[in-house]
């Protein structure tokens, strides 16, 4: 095996517009697909008519009056699934943008300590059995300041600009921060109350229990797009290494600096509403890079839509598997993502 063999492809495979519409118009339909299944069914399954009296006003469908079935799906499904998608494709846009920036197909979101720092902050305010949207700030702050560790300690690898790959530092900069947050967490487990503990592993693993207001999320989401999506033809670029890059007139360390911003606030946005979902940021634009080629143009979006169906389509199963009861949606996630992965990977050795 070369030494290459691990690493993104030089240059991105450039796909024209046609088809990375075609791709795109593809997910937004399978998106819209899991997103109707999500609202009709569960512990209590409504029938599609129903499902659509609930969401169109009653004056413009008046069908019947307001019933039980349009308060499951007004009040609990639809901000759930929206959560979910939010989430999913959160995730999914900031493994493809750390797979990138690291120049790893291996990197996802969680492997610059983001998760770990969300997560410490959030089990300490659980401890202190804080309101939900205390747990949400303090996870988010948890979230930002392993953001501003990895700025502090990784600075000369994000603007300083050297003549070598810097990403193998970058890497190990957020591994070491991670498994820092992970030592932190264990010990927060170990001194939790035992009223807590379960409250306390159910978000580790994935709770969208707590989505009752996905919109900041959402709008996350699109700060995200809109910040990133410009930029994808110099991330193209990117991908022939840093000299390369600048040698072609991008301007790499702002360019890079972005990238980790908003690979970071989005893994953050993404942990701070649903928890700790694993293997959707890695497997997600994996997938659609190995079937689709890696031009980043098309690959941003796709991987958001990806992301979203993923995540929604967990949530579908955690909530429908064993119903009344739930499982977490990191669960699913794992345990769909680990057979698949290793699958990819298989197929791409031969």
């Amino acid at each position: 095996m070369s030494r290459h063999s691990n690493s993104l492809p030089a240059a991105a495979r450039v796909m024209s517009a046609k088809r990375a519409a075609a791709i795109w118009l593809v997910l937004a339909a399978i998106a819209l697909a899991v997103l109707l299944a999500s609202l009709a069914l569960g512990s209590v399954s409504l029938a599609p008519w129903r499902v659509l009296t609930a969401l169109v006003p009653s004056h413009a469908l008046p069908l019947e009056p307001a019933d039980l079935a349009g308060e499951i799906v007004r009040t609990l499904r639809l901000p759930r699934a929206v959560a979910g998608f939010a989430c999913g494709a959160l995730l999914a846009l900031a493994g493809a943008l750390l797979q990138v920036l690291l120049r790893n197909p291996l990197a996802e979101p969680y492997v610059l300590g983001v998760s770990g720092g969300a997560a410490t902050f959030a089990l300490v305010a659980m401890i202190a059995g804080c309101a939900w949207w205390i747990v949400d700030a303090s996870a988010f702050a948890g979230a930002f300041v392993s953001i501003l560790l990895v700025l502090g300690l990784a600075r000369r690898e994000l603007w300083r600009g050297e003549p070598q790959d810097t990403s193998p530092r970058l890497l190990l900069t957020g591994a070491v921060i991670a498994a820092g947050w992970g030592a932190v967490i264990t010990l927060l487990l170990n001194l939790a109350p035992d009223n807590s503990l379960r409250g306390m592993l159910f978000w580790l693993t994935g709770d969208l229990n707590g989505g009752a207001l996905p919109w900041t999320a959402l709008a996350a989401l699109v700060v995200a797009l809109v910040a990133i999506v410009p930029v994808a033809p110099r991330l193209n670029v990117l991908l022939r290494g840093d000299a390369a890059a600048q040698a072609l007139g991008v301007a790499v360390m702002p360019l890079r600096l972005r990238v980790y911003l908003v690979a970071s606030l989005a893994a953050a946005a993404a942990v701070t509403t649903a928890g700790t979902i694993g293997f959707v940021g890695l497997v997600v634009p994996h997938m659609l890079r190995l079937a689709f080629g890696n031009d980043q143009r098309m690959l941003l979006p796709a991987a958001a839509l990806g992301g979203g169906v993923a995540v929604m389509g967990a949530d579908l199963i955690a909530r429908t598997l064993i119903a009344p009861a739930q499982l977490p949606v990191g669960v699913i996630t794992s345990i769909v993502g680990v057979p698949v992965f290793l699958w990819m990977l298989l197929r791409r050795r031969r």
